[in-house]
């Protein structure tokens, strides 16, 4: 009897993207049965390769975009417009990521989401209605406030111009005219991928625990801590929402703030949107045996990584679930509680990092081929 696999995987950090991995999967199932059935499902946590594991799950298409860098140079960003063609997804780190910044220019006083806005503003112009936005890997601290400005929104000092961007201006606060804002937001519904729930401010806020990485000097966290907090009270005092303690307020520099402010966001799991728009469930319905995977596996595995969310949908069908890793660290015990069956190392000795990233996808495919014969 013909077997069904769903291969669900996120991408192989630095060796594949999801889509690949599939291929891999594929051919090695396909060297032990000939007549097996896979299905392709390349997932993604919401992070890095959310936008191309998004737009190959569903035949959609990648595009890019020359946009406002964090350090206000140019830089070009990819987006993708899913299958249906109503529904776009991004990632902030495309326009407005920590890998544009170095040790030497890296500065949260002055980085800027400005980029990421003007993505918002090319869906709308391609008449997006529903949108996608992963929001990890930000060089920014500035509460959102640069990407509400290139969505038309203006933040004032006390003689009425313009603040500079960046999260050291904040302080200056004084008015914010919403009166330009793009109407057009009203009609547009945002879900936002964010897996951290951080406040916006204090202890465990955007600035004292992500800032440090961002380039914030011990100097710089106070200023920048105690400007968010007054964005806040404007935002309160002015546009009657209080943001400042909401769970998730804090992720991306407040840029999980600036989209709750300014736009119809909702902040939700970022695995959870994959599996939801990547149609996880529906595909799976007639599979015999789920294998997933990504670069590395280990205990943190449980807290919303690509491994778990595929087993936890697997597991609502009773499908039997194998996870294939580059790496297998501490403490993977506990995903076989999760839902997950088996892990598999790929690995099949030791070699340098260049040379195991390279040879990734044979790897993959030998060790699926092995689980398969197993199997069948």
């Amino acid at each position: 009897m013909t077997k069904t696999f769903l291969l669900a995987p996120d991408s192989f950090k630095g060796s594949m993207t999801a889509k690949e991995v599939c291929i891999a999967m594929e051919a090695g199932i396909k060297k032990a049965n000939p007549h097996a059935n896979c299905i392709h499902v390349p997932m993604a946590d919401g992070g890095e390769g959310t936008v191309q594991s998004l737009v190959d799950a569903t035949g959609g298409i990648i595009y890019a975009l020359e946009v406002t860098g964090p350090l206000g140079n140019k830089v070009r960003a990819k987006y993708g417009i899913m299958g249906d063609k109503k529904t776009a997804v991004i990632e902030m780190a495309e326009a407005s990521g920590i890998q544009y910044v170095n040790k030497a220019n890296k500065n949260p006083m002055v980085t800027t989401t400005y980029g990421t806005g003007e993505l918002i503003i090319e869906c709308l112009d391609k008449g997006i209605k529903k949108l996608i936005i992963g929001i990890g890997g930000s060089a920014t601290n500035d509460g959102g406030t640069g990407m509400a400005e290139a969505l038309g929104v203006r933040f004032l000092d006390e003689k009425g111009e313009l603040l500079k961007r960046g999260g050291g201006s904040l302080g200056q606060l004084k008015t914010i005219d919403v009166s330009n804002i793009d109407p057009r937001l009203k009609n547009m519904k945002i879900l936002v991928a964010c897996d951290v729930t951080n406040p916006l401010c204090g202890e465990t806020g955007a600035t004292r625990v992500f800032g440090p990485q961002k380039g914030a000097t011990f100097e710089m966290i106070p200023t920048l801590d105690a400007n968010l907090e007054h964005y806040a009270n404007k935002v309160k005092e002015q546009l009657g929402m209080d943001v400042k303690d909401l769970p998730g307020a804090g992720a991306a520099g407040g840029l999980g703030a600036g989209l709750l402010i300014f736009t119809q966001a909702t902040l939700k799991k970022g695995i959870d949107l994959v599996v939801e728009f990547s149609h996880l469930r529906q595909k799976m319905k007639h599979a015999d045996y789920v294998i997933t995977g990504e670069g590395g596996i280990d205990f943190q595995t449980q807290f919303g990584k690509t491994p778990y969310g595929v087993a936890k949908v697997a597991k609502e069908q009773n499908i039997k679930v194998i996870a294939v890793a580059g790496f297998i660290g501490e403490g993977i015990s506990v995903l076989y509680d999760k839902g997950i069956d088996a892990i598999f190392g790929i690995t099949p000795k030791a070699d340098s990092l260049e040379t195991l990233l390279k040879e990734g996808p044979n790897n993959v495919e030998r060790t699926c081929e092995n689980i398969a014969r197993l199997l069948l």
